[in-house]
């Protein structure tokens, strides 16, 4: 009986859900749940087949390789130089419902001087997790994302990164780690991925529309969730009804600048107070100019050309632009901001310095990031 009534508050959460603005984020998107997270795994590897663009002699290189052969029980005193093979680490993250014998991708990267990882064979390789313990075992084909290609002459052609690559379901998952995702009170905690106060109420307050009085924001990063007992037993589908309730989060105001390559990024909640922008610009100019030197008659003197410069300055008038005529007074907007700048035709890097000096002047209620 319990089954067949939470089948049916779940299904009628999925059908309000419908009905939500599509403006909002799922919690699933907004939210991690303690105790269900992915897990770092890495391990040392041989990859062969490289056809001459492997590791030249290296010792950790040869050691790797005579021990996978004594593992298959043959002995050699040392490895050949024909720079087929190349040391590699292998990582990959484990999920948190991984199964035993389900399979994921694998990074793999050289450690040594291969010039290419591409058409190699990864050897059988143990993956190990923090506690030292082997979860999964990784083997196959690598595929890389470039080439690497040279010809005569010192002549040398490389699309992005040869030395590393990805052997697609690779990895063969040989133990679990284990997800505790409810705590001793049939408690869930769900982590903001961007940690905010409003953005948590929010979502409490999303939750308990649908399960009054379950749920609570402990502070700006995390929201505990009390599992109905309608739902005792069933978490996963508990987890799938709240994860696809509809909120909308509050985005804190920044203005993000990335010098490098001139990008500028600011959120819609960014507000500017009346302030006033003068901009102008200094040009030079250096004209080469040629003149005569001619000796004067009958002197010994002889006749030469001088090579000069003429520098000429050119300013433009400044224009002082008042950015306070938008409405509402005091609270434009950065896309208004954005506009009046355009209008004054300046590059992105004369727009990144008077942003700073906005802010610098107290009227850029927002927080300013230079990358």
């Amino acid at each position: 009986m319990r089954l067949t009534l939470s089948k049916k508050i779940l299904f009628g959460c999925l059908v309000l859900l419908a009905s939500l603005s599509v403006y909002g984020a799922r919690i699933k998107d907004l939210t991690d749940v303690r105790g269900s997270r992915s897990n770092q795994l890495y391990g040392y590897g041989i990859v062969t087949g490289l056809s001459g663009q492997g590791d030249s002699r290296i010792e950790y290189t040869e050691l790797g390789i005579l021990n996978a052969l004594e593992t298959l029980g043959i002995r050699a005193d040392k490895a050949d130089k024909s720079r087929n093979i190349a040391a590699v680490m292998v990582t990959a993250d484990i999920g948190p419902f991984a199964k035993e014998g389900s399979r994921m991708d694998v990074t793999v990267s050289s450690i040594g001087n291969a010039d290419s990882l591409q058409g190699g064979i990864l050897l059988q390789t143990p993956l190990y997790g923090a506690d030292g313990n082997v979860y999964t075992v990784a083997q196959g084909a690598v595929s890389i994302g470039g080439l690497s290609a040279g010809g005569g002459g010192g002549a040398n052609v490389q699309v992005n990164h040869p030395t590393v690559g990805i052997v697609s379901n690779g990895g063969l998952v040989e133990r679990e780690i284990e997800s505790k995702i409810l705590n001793s009170g049939n408690e869930i905690e769900l982590i903001l991925r961007s940690p905010d106060s409003l953005t948590a109420v929010k979502i409490a307050d999303a939750v308990n529309k649908y399960y009054p009085g379950t749920s609570l924001a402990v502070d700006g990063g995390v929201v505990n969730v009390q599992v109905p007992v309608d739902f005792r037993g069933q978490t996963t589908n508990f987890l799938a009804a709240v994860g696809g309730i509809d909120v909308k989060p509050d985005v804190p105001a920044r203005v993000i600048i990335n010098e490098r390559t001139g990008t500028i990024v600011a959120t819609q909640s960014v507000r500017i107070s009346p302030v006033a922008v003068s901009s102008s610009n200094v040009t030079i100019f250096l004209n080469p100019t040629t003149g005569v030197s001619q000796p004067l008659p009958f002197s010994q003197g002889a006749t030469t050309i001088l090579q000069g410069e003429n520098a000429d300055l050119i300013e433009e008038v400044g224009r002082f632009e008042p950015l306070d005529e938008l409405d509402p007074p005091g609270a434009s907007t950065v896309n208004e901001l954005a506009s009046a700048l355009n209008k004054l035709g300046l590059t992105t890097r004369e727009m990144t310095s008077i942003l700073q000096s906005i802010k610098n002047a107290g009227a850029l209620q927002a927080e300013l990031i230079i990358n």
